[in-house]
């Protein structure tokens, strides 16, 4: 946790893991479709909110990292974010009168190192649990649903109307962190997965987001577009493209298959998957 908010992890001490990712946003960035680095230029894609990333079995969104801790060094070295190398880092922290101390508590060596560090901020990345929503409190039978929400959820997984189970699973994780191409270009702007793989069938896919705290947790798509849950059910609706490597659950999906009670039903239930407690939670915030 001190690691994750220590300005030491940025070239110029001025920016952490914490000035994008923000507690009180649920891990991620306010309003700000792309985050703004140490150099004041803005980033590519929209921050991923952090709560549950424990579970995920890849990371950013195009599948950068394979694990958490392999992921810790994305936005050190990105020269639009932290701007530096791990090396550096290391080198700061070793010098800095507390760190090692921190660490040899941690770790039994008061030697600090890139691979420690990685595992430091990578574990306390594990500890934000997002699991108290009013969904998560209906399925522990501590509370009812209304009609509206009860509706939006039969809309949720009803594969004739919303459909959302297949990418987004219901009940736990709500994704299975897979990529996928939802047509949101008819020609992708950003070629996302294509560019790690240089596959036509990567072309414009991006991982499935997790919908809890959704709500709370716009701008939306990795390019931050959409400011609305409304404006992104509109698009799964109606407004997505047809391209050659869609989505197998959109590739065959009618438009206009949800009315407007369906919308408003889902973003019903699209709320209760909000955990308020969470962006209280002290062990998550700054030391």
């Amino acid at each position: 946790r001190k690691l994750f908010y220590d300005n030491l992890l940025s070239a110029n001490n001025t920016m952490n893991c914490g000035s994008c990712h923000q507690l009180r946003n649920y891990f991620g960035d306010s309003t700000l479709a792309f985050s703004i680095g140490i150099d004041g230029l803005p980033g590519t894609r929209t921050s991923m909110p952090l709560f549950n990333v424990g579970y995920s079995k890849n990371f950013f969104c195009v599948f950068l990292a394979e694990d958490l801790e392999s992921q810790v060094l994305g936005p050190i070295g990105n020269p639009l974010e932290l701007h530096t190398d791990i090396g550096s880092v290391v080198k700061k922290l070793q010098q800095d009168a507390l760190y090692p101390s921190l660490f040899k508590k941690a770790f039994g060596s008061d030697i600090v190192s890139s691979q420690l560090v990685m595992f430091a901020i990578a574990q306390f990345e594990r500890t934000l649990i997002s699991a108290n929503s009013k969904f998560d409190k209906w399925k522990r039978g501590e509370t009812t649903l209304t009609a509206e929400e009860q509706r939006g959820m039969d809309v949720y997984t009803n594969m004739n109307k919303g459909d959302c189970t297949h990418c987004h699973s219901f009940g736990s994780t709500f994704t299975d962190f897979e990529f996928r191409n939802t047509g949101l270009d008819s020609i992708p702007i950003d070629k996302g997965r294509y560019l790690i793989t240089l596959s036509n069938d990567d072309e414009g896919k991006f991982k499935t987001p997790s919908l809890r705290n959704i709500a709370v947790t716009a701008p939306y798509m990795h390019d931050g577009r959409f400011t609305t849950l409304r404006q992104c059910i509109d698009h799964y609706n109606n407004d997505f493209y047809y391209t050659k490597n869609i989505a197998p659950e959109l590739s065959h999906a009618i438009k206009g298959r949800m009315t407007e009670q369906d919308i408003n039903d889902l973003i019903s239930f699209l709320n209760t998957l909000t955990d308020f407690d969470f962006i209280n939670n002290k062990n998550f915030d700054k030391p």
